[in-house]
């Protein structure tokens, strides 16, 4: 490492290149005279070595510096090592960048990072996709300029960011944003979460609560209001019977309610269908071709039931169960008399299809959309007094989902609904001439 001349070593080195001049000066009797050459020489000696040096800085551009002689070498290596420290803490800055840009991609997140003038700095992808900025178009346009809800354009300028604001999304006015804005270091960082889902989760919990309460209030105001009257006296046998009916009728609903809403629970709260559960559909469909004869009664009802006996699918048991009794169940309840109830089970090129047939009345367009939501009802009054609480098909609904499966509601008014589904090829087991079908379930456990 080369190290600058001390104050001794600068004076032997001068008496050195000026001792020559001075001897040749003595012997000639001008010895001012060549200690004037001798200077004028070393000057033009120096400016030659800072032309290479300025030569170096501006034109070469060169890492490695030139070759310097005597007291320059040390100032060529000199700035060398300074050039040399400054590109490395521009490396180090630029690899921190990097890491925070990949950082900042990478969050769940956007980001957007402004100045004191409110002007953009930097923004991430997602930014982009939730905000509608563009960059690096947007680079130093002012932030209020480019969202300009009112809201968002007060919270801006009072600085007031001890707290978020949501907003709706410029770019999408289905998206919900909530924004906070935090200080970093003499700029901003402003960080915008979609909160679209949450706040449907939170409508829907309001709504779930809400119907809730008003399903249990009418039968639990029955119960207290029969139980209040017995409180006074027994109350004749006839009085009594119609008493007991009811209260009987109320706490029916009331458990049939409670009971769909832990199914419903159950089959959200499920994890992902079991490949080596076999659900042999034939026979449940069976079973539940009895249960709604029985269901129907001494009504007139004609029940149709076209099942495959060998079509079987791999999946959870339960959910496949509560899925078919709803939809069937449906159709005795809803359907007019006389009644013709067509239940199938067949395999088509993409699955095997599931469909419920039924003549009843049918369903107005406007509500096939909603009839999956929880407690949705197409007539209030009809569900209920059969006891209805509008989750059958909500429970359906998320059963299929569990399945790779959709329903499909198809209706016309005064002719009557279809209600299908499809279960898809790689959940289905054609049990015919092989009991266990440990092939099929092998492969679509692998």
């Amino acid at each position: 490492m080369l190290m600058p001349d001390t104050w001794g070593q600068l004076f032997w080195r001068l008496l050195r290149i000026y001792l020559p001049f001075l001897l040749a000066g003595w012997l000639c009797h001008q010895i001012f005279l060549f200690l004037f050459l001798g200077s004028l020489l070393h000057i033009g000696w120096f400016y030659y070595q800072q032309r290479k040096l300025l030569n170096w800085l501006y034109v070469d551009k060169r890492l490695t510096p030139p070759e310097g002689a005597g007291t320059w070498q040390p100032v060529f290596y000199g700035i060398y090592q300074l050039v040399k420290r400054r590109l490395n803490r521009e490396r180090e800055l630029a690899q921190l960048m990097k890491s925070f840009r990949l950082g900042a991609e990478s969050l769940p997140d956007a980001i957007v990072v402004f100045n004191q003038q409110d002007e953009i700095v930097w923004c991430n992808r997602l930014a982009m996709h939730l905000i509608g900025l563009k960059w690096p178009t947007d680079a130093g346009q002012t932030i209020s300029n480019l969202v300009r809800q009112p809201e968002f354009v007060r919270y801006i300028t009072k600085r007031q960011f001890n707290k978020g604001i949501e907003i709706t999304s410029p770019s999408r006015s289905d998206l919900k944003l909530e924004c906070r804005v935090m200080p970093y270091g003499d700029q901003f960082l402003m960080i915008v979460r979609d909160v679209t889902q949450q706040r449907k989760l939170d409508k829907m919990r309001k709504h779930f609560i809400s119907n809730v309460s008003h399903e249990l209030r009418t039968p639990l105001t029955v119960l207290r209001g029969y139980l209040e009257m017995l409180d006074d006296d027994l109350p004749s046998p006839v009085v009594w019977n119609k008493a007991h009916r009811m209260m009987s009728e109320q706490a029916l609903r009331m458990d049939n309610l409670v009971n769909q809403l832990l199914t419903l629970a159950r089959i959200e709260a499920a994890p992902e269908i079991d490949a080596m559960q076999q659900v042999d559909v034939p026979n449940m469909l069976d079973v539940l071709h009895h249960e709604a004869e029985s269901l129907a009664g001494e009504g007139e009802f004609q029940f149709d039931f076209d099942i495959d006996p060998h079509l079987w699918m791999v999946g959870n048991a339960d959910q496949m169960r509560s899925a078919f009794t709803n939809l069937v169940n449906n159709a005795v309840k809803y359907c007019s008399q006389p009644a013709l109830i067509e239940v199938s089970w067949k395999l088509l090129p993409q699955g095997a299809c599931f469909a419920v047939r039924d003549n009843g009345p049918g369903i107005p367009p406007q509500h096939i959309q909603r009839l999956t939501e929880r407690f949705y009802r197409v007539d209030k009054d009809r569900s209920r007094n059969t006891g209805g609480a509008g989750l059958g098909l909500s429970i359906v609904k998320h059963a299929l989902q569990h399945h790779r499966s959709e329903l499909v509601i198809e209706s016309v008014v005064g002719k009557g609904s279809r209600f299908s589904f499809i279960i898809p090829s790689e959940l289905l087991v054609n049990v015919k001439n092989q009991p266990t079908a440990p092939a099929a379930l092998a492969e679509y456990s692998s």
